[in-house]
Order: C-alpha cells, then structure tokens, then sequence
C-alpha cells in the first residue's frame, strides 16, 4: 500500500464529504433545522470511509506526523457529528449553529493539515 496514495484518496473522499457538508451548513443557517436525513448520512458514510482509510494505513503502513494530526482532528469533527446527528437531528431538534461551526472548522483544519502532508512529500 502506498502511503501517499492512500493520502490522496482520503483527501478526495474528504472533499466531497465536506461539499456535503457545506450544502448543509448553508441550509441550517438559511434558518431550516436540521439538512435531509440522506444528505446528513451520506456526507457521514463518505466522511466515515475517507478516516477508516486513515486509521488503517496509520497501523499498517504508518503515515507522516501531519496527516496523523489531521486524522486525530477528523476524530473529533466526527464525534461532534455523531453528537449532532444523535442528540439533534434524530430527535427533530435545531442542531445548534455553534456545534456546527465548531465541526467545521475542526474538519477544515484537519483537510489543512492532511493537504499538508500530501504536498510536503519529499521528492525522490
């Protein structure tokens, strides 16, 4: 398994977990509650396989120290959207602007950091 590739595909995973996620945050703060179940499911299963890649190559090939920081941040941005999706959204409550920003930005810094690691790779 190659390291960078694995990197790559994570990261491709990653953004169009997080297109999702925009078109979410836009219809939350448009004043809806919560985003259709589906869009909020799919945007956690693709988010979901993006890390799983992560935590895997992490213990079997290992990975440079940004992209480990990176899927430590994705841990935490997916514990507050496991947070959101259970207390929130499967009750048909308001899920609270600040939980979402706070997810996002968590997410954002970890794609930062992952991007960071695809683009310092040395060169061989």
């Amino acid at each position: 398994m190659e390291p960078y590739l694995v990197l790559k595909t994570s990261a491709a995973l990653l953004l169009i977990a997080a297109l999702g996620g925009a078109v979410m945050a836009v219809i939350r703060f448009s004043g809806k509650p919560h985003p259709p179940t589906w869009l909020a499911m799919l945007h956690g299963f693709i988010a979901a396989a993006a890390v799983t890649l992560l935590v895997y190559a992490t213990f079997t090939v290992g990975l440079p120290a940004l992209a480990n920081g990176a899927l430590v941040l994705f841990l935490i941005a997916a514990a507050g959207g496991v947070v959101m999706n259970l207390n929130y959204h499967w009750k048909l409550l308001p899920l609270p602007k600040w939980l979402v920003v706070v997810h996002a930005a968590i997410a954002v810094l970890g794609f930062l950091l992952l991007l960071g690691s695809i683009f310092s790779r040395p060169i061989a």
